[in-house]
């Protein structure tokens, strides 16, 4: 059990030994029924199918109502909260994702409000090695994937190409047919990178791209790294917990950050950035200073002022409501997979389309071609597209814009992907009340550009 130290907020934690723990159940029957089911999801809008867990994940009744209860203990004695519940209960739910994640320490894991914040904190640092000298302007670089996500690319625009840092985008291709394009594209750029006299001090890598959705294969990534001298490296995983395998001593980066609002059921809003403790973790501090500035990035980030703290304090709460399940949160992850790919394949059969990536480059997430008559040609048409489908047929599905190669006219070319999720409160409908949606489009002769006027 980890005890209190007054400098680093907690003392080293038992060892981990190279075996993941078992956080699941042991009973090889679920606990949780249908009915219990539908109880936990009621207030989930029933007119909407909701395919989209992706974007903002969900939180079941149970949870819910444990947030709720902590919320009052606060505000029913902010004095006695804050001295004698928030740091144990922020402390209880850092040791259950130490061990989710197979952390070696607990003082490895701190708790943020989302993949967002975790990013600041580490480009952050990297800002500060260039204005302090430590980074030189014209010849470091970081490495990012081309498909990384939005906020992340405007957060190495801010600390980064700001401080003077040179950028270089690794172009990946879309659809995939194999992890090997991404490996090889990858080497490529660290090539480039190196025979333009560039040191690479960080490489940010997705676990899981947003849009489009893609398992990047991130153990062989870091290994790359390593083995190109790379000096650290950040995994953004904002889709990883308990959407696909997250093992913090198999993935061996440096630092590594994960939602749990998107995938394990958190009330927004939760993520966990992992700082490998021989990785300058203590030159890391959380983007908002308080009081806790100066005694590590987890007791900083365990306190940034009054605020509401709940969201962080139910981990033990979703623990124990994913273990309900067969097989826990692995049990969970499996399934969805099994049945977003199930899914994806009937779509794309019903479409005569495909599916962006191979099985196995999918998690709970698939991306599927949409019908080429649609006649999706740019980004707009996607936004107006996916609004149309909210508004009138009561779907709720995000849409990528792919832009045929320029050698390859449009014609018969799928240039938009429906990205779709899969969570334990989804059923066969919500796919099929796509699917038919889709089907009365294309039967009516609608195309996008009836959606500019």
């Amino acid at each position: 059990m980890a005890t209190h130290n007054n400098h680093n907020g907690d003392a080293i934690s038992n060892r981990h030994v190279s075996k993941k723990p078992k956080l699941a159940p042991t009973a090889a029957v679920a606990v949780i029924t249908e009915a219990d089911l539908q109880s936990e999801f009621s207030h989930h809008d029933p007119a909407v199918a909701r395919i989209n867990n992706g974007s903002f994940g969900c939180c079941p009744a149970s949870v819910i109502a444990a947030q709720r209860r902590w919320q009052l203990l606060n505000l029913r004695q902010p004095d006695h909260f804050y001295f004698n519940e928030l740091k144990k209960g922020i402390l209880h739910s850092r040791t259950i994702i130490k061990d989710l994640v197979n952390a070696e320490h607990v003082d490895e894991i701190s708790i943020v409000d989302n993949a967002t914040t975790a990013a600041s904190v580490v480009l952050q640092q990297t800002a500060w090695a260039f204005h302090e000298g430590r980074f030189h302007k014209g010849v470091d670089a970081v490495v990012m994937l081309h498909y990384a996500y939005g906020s992340v690319k405007k957060s190495v625009e801010a600390y980064v190409s700001r401080a003077g840092g040179d950028v270089i985008e690794v172009p990946l291709p879309f659809p995939l047919t194999s992890p090997n394009e991404i490996i090889t594209e990858f080497r490529c750029a660290l090539e480039r990178a190196k025979s333009g006299g560039k040191t690479v001090r960080l490489a940010v890598i997705d676990h899981v791209t947003s849009m489009p959705s893609v398992v990047i294969p991130v153990k062989e990534l870091v290994r790359i790294c390593r083995e190109e001298s790379v000096d650290k490296v950040f995994v953004d995983a904002a889709h990883g917990i308990g959407c696909t395998s997250v093992d913090m001593q198999e993935i061996g980066a440096d630092f590594y950050t994960s939602n749990l609002h998107k995938w394990f059921f958190c009330p927004p809003s939760i993520a966990f950035l992992y700082s490998r403790k021989n990785s300058s973790s203590c030159d890391l501090h959380h983007p908002v200073v308080s009081h806790e500035y100066g005694n590590g990035l987890a007791v900083e980030s365990a306190w940034i002022g009054n605020r509401d703290y709940s969201a962080q304090l139910v981990v033990p709460d979703v623990l124990e409501f994913v273990n309900r399940f067969e097989g826990g949160i692995q049990g969970i992850k499996r399934r969805n997979h099994e049945k977003v790919v199930e899914m994806g394949q009937m779509l794309a059969a019903a479409w005569g389309t495909h599916l962006g990536s191979p099985p196995e480059m999918c998690a709970s997430m698939a991306m599927v071609g949409l019908p080429a008559c649609l006649g999706i040609k740019c980004d707009l048409d996607v936004a107006r597209l996916r609004t149309h489908l909210r508004d009138e047929f009561g779907v709720e599905v995000p849409i990528y814009f792919r832009a045929p190669a320029a050698a390859i006219s449009a014609g018969d070319v799928v240039t938009g992907y429906a990205r779709i999720s899969h969570q334990v409160y989804n059923k066969v409908e919500d796919y099929y009340k796509f699917r038919d949606a889709v089907d009365q489009l294309v039967n009516s002769g609608f195309t996008c550009a009836q959606l500019s006027t």
